[in-house]
């Protein structure tokens, strides 16, 4: 503000010059500019407009609530909230950029006017004076801002921006910084001048060009990303349910929906998913935002009715490939199926793009058709059909260590079911969790009890495409809760909470479920405070991207000793490794996720490691033997912190 009140003093004796007159030739040529300016932008943009259209209905779409869109379109695209937040330098220059535009909507509608003798705008006044200056000193801002994204994306060119930069990028880039320049130098000309005439003309020309060379670019998002902010789903990595028994998934181009296709063709190339994408970032061939881009490439070549598979087995490279016309099949089966479903790429979008219900829509359709074949995905999913669990264990394990632990079996009477999961009720680590949270339940005196019989939530299935499977499990759960007349219920794996809450819902409503840290931070002030040693908490992506858990667990550390933060925590926690499916995949390429996260864990001289998800824990428990050094860090659950004072 204080530079905005320097500026306005600064512009108080300068007016802003424009020609006193246009000739009636000029007023034709300009005419004739504009209508073939806006004509070549309604071309460009009409067989997009088109594919966006002819796609597929989104039929669970809805528009309520209203308010929250209403208000989120305020928040990240007036305010540019995300823009700024999660890269502030030059989501700062973006900003400055946007705001100049919106500063300048009347301005630029006024210049055009004063051509054709309907100015309506006068450039002296008070109104007119307070306007242009004010207008000015964001041109200022626009042209510091335009140079240094130059300059960033062409010179700099940090490489989540891509290899390959776009030419049209730079000429764009140029025509905004002509347009502040010559609305600039129009204060410190005379209006009599043939320089006011030159630098009309200038910024007219400079506008027109700008306007049509939109639609084939990256800056197509100025037109259409407020649209994709407003119109995404209404949660987090909504899955959308499948219509019907030929709906598989994304198979083709007939499968893209309206949403999808909106979303691709809104995407700014930012490079901001690639750049917190775990599998990118550790040497897989998986880049999400070249899926997207792919996604659009495929509209481009195919259209949205086309039967062309949207997937191949590798992805090929081509000479002619740029950012701006990426290569017809970015959309490998490789890239599809090493994605952890952690939720970064999908937080950090400032445009809106939604890249996993595109992931997730890609694996269906290659497991649901049968063309994805792998064989710890076979075992898994026949582990989950058979056993009920994804480690393919008997129930009778379950069994016994239910009796070893003499946890009560959930008989209506208890305020909690205490869900085990898979991790919970087989892995010996987890059991370990498990009943360490019993210990403090019990402590706290709550009453709880556990199901006779369990099953896999179905999570792994879901993430990675099998409905069938997964659908099957959701019904079973349902009714098992139903039986037992379960009203509230507590789990430790942050996917069993997120799947139960969110993704059965397509089958039935379950009970209530919490996390197990948001339940001992309810009971933080009758837990023991201890003076312990260091302890880095990471978030699990589950708990904190899905859930938006951050606090919670961290009071439950604090409690426990004294709470380290790692380089990435809360919003930009790196991601352990374990999710989409992958835990039971394994990684065939390129560094362990769960070793790179591990390193920076390890990096914080900690002496504990603390850990909220079973899933997590399993991933560092391996991870630290390797990249631990002699003395590696203890890791332990947030719950295991807390019983081992009672």
């Amino acid at each position: 503000m204080a530079a905005v009140g320097f500026g306005m003093r600064a512009l108080a004796g300068i007016t802003l010059a424009e020609p006193l007159g246009f000739s009636v030739v000029e007023i034709v040529v300009v005419l004739l500019l504009c209508a073939a300016s806006a004509a070549m932008f309604l071309w460009r943009l009409r067989p997009i407009a088109s594919n966006i259209w002819r796609s597929k209905k989104d039929t669970d779409f809805s528009l309520r609530p209203v308010g929250k869109r209403v208000w989120v379109f305020f928040w990240e695209v007036l305010c540019q909230a995300k823009v700024i937040r999660q890269r502030p330098v030059p989501g700062m220059a973006h900003a400055f950029v946007f705001w100049g535009f919106l500063a300048f909507a009347l301005v630029s509608l006024n210049h055009l006017a004063t051509g054709l003798h309907l100015g309506f705008l006068q450039h002296v006044g008070f109104v007119g004076t307070f306007y242009f200056g004010f207008a000015g000193i964001w041109a200022v801002l626009v042209a510091v801002s335009i140079a240094g994204l130059f300059w960033r994306r062409f010179v700099t060119r940090p490489k989540w921006l891509g290899e390959k930069v776009s030419v049209e990028s730079g000429v764009i880039a140029g025509l905004i910084f002509v347009l502040m320049v010559s609305y600039l130098a129009a204060f410190f000309v005379a209006d009599n001048g043939l320089a006011v005439q030159f630098l009309w003309w200038i910024h007219t020309l400079a506008l027109l060009i700008f306007l049509p060379l939109i639609p084939h670019t990256k800056h197509l998002h100025l037109v259409l990303s407020p649209l994709t902010v407003f119109l995404k789903r209404n949660e987090f990595s909504q899955i959308p349910k499948l219509e019907g028994d030929e709906d598989f998934g994304l198979v083709a181009g007939k499968d893209l929906t309206q949403i999808i296709s909106l979303q691709a063709y809104s995407c700014v190339e930012c490079g901001r998913c690639t750049e917190h994408c775990p599998a990118s970032t550790t040497g897989k061939v998986l880049n999400p935002k070249e899926i997207v881009l792919g996604v659009r490439s495929y509209l481009n070549s195919f259209g949205p009715a086309s039967e062309t598979p949207l997937l191949n087995e590798m992805r090929e490279e081509s000479a002619n490939a740029s950012p701006d016309n990426p290569i017809a099949n970015y959309l490998s089966m490789e890239a599809a199926f090493e994605c952890t479903t952690c939720g970064a790429c999908e937080y950090q979008c400032p445009v809106g793009v939604e890249h996993l219900p595109i992931m997730v829509g890609l694996r269906r359709g290659a497991v649901n058709t049968g063309a994805w074949e792998d064989r710890y995905g076979t075992k898994l999913f026949l582990a989950l059909e058979k056993q009920g669990n994804a480690l393919g264990l008997s129930a009778l394990e379950r069994d016994k260590f239910i009796a070893k632990q003499e946890f009560p079996i959930f008989d209506g009477s208890q305020e909690y079911c205490l869900w085990l999961g898979c991790m919970g009720g087989y892995d010996p680590k987890g059991r370990e969790i498990i009943a360490d949270f019993a210990r403090v339940m019990r402590y706290l005196g709550t009453s709880f009890g556990v199901l006779k019989k369990e099953k896999c939530t179905g999570d792994p299935a879901r993430r990675l495409g099998n409905d069938l499977v997964f659908g099957s499990l959701a019904e079973t759960g349902l009714k098992a809760f139903e039986q037992a007349k379960v009203k509230k219920i507590v789990a430790i794996c942050p996917h069993c909470v997120r799947t139960i809450a969110t993704d059965w819902r397509e089958y039935g409503i379950a009970p209530e479920i919490e996390h197990h840290s948001e339940f001992m931070a309810r009971y933080a002030d009758r837990l023991p405070k201890q003076n312990g040693e260091s302890i880095v908490y990471h978030d699990p992506c589950y708990l904190g991207r899905y859930r938006d858990v951050y606090e919670e667990p961290r009071v439950v550390v604090a409690a426990a000793g004294e709470l380290v933060e790692a380089e990435r925590n809360h919003e930009r926690s790196f991601c352990c490794g374990a999710g989409g499916g992958l835990a039971f995949l394994g990684e065939e390429t390129g560094d362990r996720v769960s070793h790179v996260r591990a390193k920076e864990l390890v990096a914080t001289g900690a002496q504990t490691i603390g850990t909220a998800c079973p899933f997590c824990n399993t991933m560092f428990r391996d991870a630290l033997g390797a990249v631990g050094g002699e003395q590696p860090p203890q890791l332990l659950d947030i719950a295991q912190l807390t019983a081992r004072a009672l």
